[in-house]
């Protein structure tokens, strides 16, 4: 990969657009993540208004001290970037006691990790509106096309999206070259929604690396029947999550008319 020049692309990609649009910069939500390091570097390396956004949700402290590492480096690395912390876990907490809590008990809890993804989403969104703005979104090419690993109209509700051309193995080697702290390159990818600090591979069943492997073998047109063990394994797990997550990845159906009934 020729990351200097894959570099260079994506920050004039990002800077390009936001100038035709006549937009200010871009807001970025800090997870602690290599995914939101990437970007949020990315963009602030085009030179125009870059604001990080931490909100945590009874976040797992590991998350929240990564989180403030990059945005400290970020700022001193970079004048024209801001950061905010918007606390949100009393609002998530109000929101529980609005709603209803009965069901499964796993059902209750990914609808409540999908509403945390919710209300960043809308966060973002507030100051998008307020400082003119636009919203990069953080999501890799697996999570956006491979697992539909993210929250529909949650992180998956942004403007633009600078790495999602990039598998998960190549937005680490951007990461280094962006010099990433090292507390994030080192850390297991994890979507913070829970509270705690379990990882990607703990939700999936599988880590980023295997399921590129599958990513590329679906490409190929490759079979479960292809594959025995863990390669097995592995494809049976993509699919799984590549079938019931089609609904994120194409655009949202609608109930065309025909002209006889107008």
């Amino acid at each position: 990969m020729k990351t200097d020049l894959l570099v260079d692309h994506i920050i004039k990609w990002l800077k390009d657009y936001a100038v035709n649009a006549r937009i200010n910069g871009f807001v970025v939500g800090i997870s602690g993540g290599i995914d939101s390091a990437v970007t949020s570097t990315l963009c602030a390396k085009t030179g125009l208004e870059v604001l990080c956004l931490e909100m945590p949700i009874h976040q797992a402290a590991s998350h929240v001290s990564r989180a403030e590492e990059h945005i400290a480096q970020l700022k001193q690395r970079f004048s024209n970037v801001q950061s905010a912390r918007i606390d949100l876990t009393p609002v998530f907490e109000e929101f529980k006691t609005e709603v209803s809590l009965d069901g499964k008990a796993s059902t209750v809890e990914m609808a409540l990790a999908n509403t945390r993804a919710r209300l960043r989403m809308t966060t973002l969104y507030y100051h998008a509106g307020l400082k003119g703005l636009l919203v990069a979104g953080t999501g890799n090419k697996v999570e956006d096309f491979g697992v539909g690993f993210y929250t529909k109209y949650g992180d998956g509700g942004v403007d633009l999206s600078p790495i999602a051309d990039l598998l998960k193995s190549e937005v680490y080697e951007i990461g280094r070259y962006l010099e990433v702290p090292e507390s994030i390159m080192k850390a297991a990818p994890s979507d913070g929604l829970f509270g705690d600090a379990r990882s990607d591979e703990d939700q999936i069943g599988a880590s980023y690396d295997e399921l590129e492997w599958a990513m590329a073998m679906n490409d190929l047109g490759k079979t479960v029947e292809d594959f025995e063990g863990r390669e097995q394994e592995v494809f049976k797990i993509f699919k799984r999550f590549h079938t019931a997550n089609m609904h994120k990845m194409i655009p949202i159906p609608i109930c065309e008319i025909p002209d006889e009934l107008r």
